[in-house]
């Protein structure tokens, strides 16, 4: 994690100082104010979409993953727009934007997807008359080499 800190900062202070010699010291602190500003307008009004469309799925009865993820991106963008710096900026502008939000949410879920099939199974533990019965369908080699945590048991 220090090092991922260490990486912004030298960024954010090459990105900072390239505009500081192209404009001069004003004008980069009046862009950076600018940016912040034009940031949390974008982040107030994507945000209220977002919300606005996970409540109208929520009511219809579908299910609001990808109004959720939306969400999620563009909160995400928020708190990027208001750390400083003109990369973080560009990072949350393009979290936040519609466009960029359904390449970068479509990128999130394949990798989630492809996490979730490299390591994941479905295990189902079930109770018969006081036993407990594994009920385990993997495709994985090396499960028995994963601790899971205590089996979860169903009874019914």
């Amino acid at each position: 994690m220090g090092v991922v800190l260490l990486l912004y900062l030298i960024v954010e202070v090459v990105a900072v100082w390239a505009v500081a010699s192209a404009v001069g010291a004003l004008w980069t602190i009046l862009l950076l104010l600018a940016g912040a500003m034009v940031g949390s307008w974008l982040a107030r009004r994507e945000g209220g979409k977002a919300m606005r469309a996970v409540i109208a799925a929520a009511q219809s009865g579908r299910s609001g993953h990808q109004e959720i993820t939306d969400g999620m991106l563009v909160a995400l963008g928020g708190v990027l727009i208001f750390l400083p710096g003109f990369v973080t900026d560009l990072l949350g502008v393009a979290a936040m934007v519609p466009p960029t939000r359904t390449m970068l949410r479509r990128a999130w879920l394949r990798r989630l997807e492809r996490t979730r099939g490299a390591r994941g199974y479905r295990r189902r533990v079930v109770v018969v008359d006081g036993q407990v019965v594994d009920e385990t369908t993997d495709d994985d080699p090396h499960r028995d080499q994963r601790d899971d945590g205590p089996p979860r048991i169903i009874e019914g």
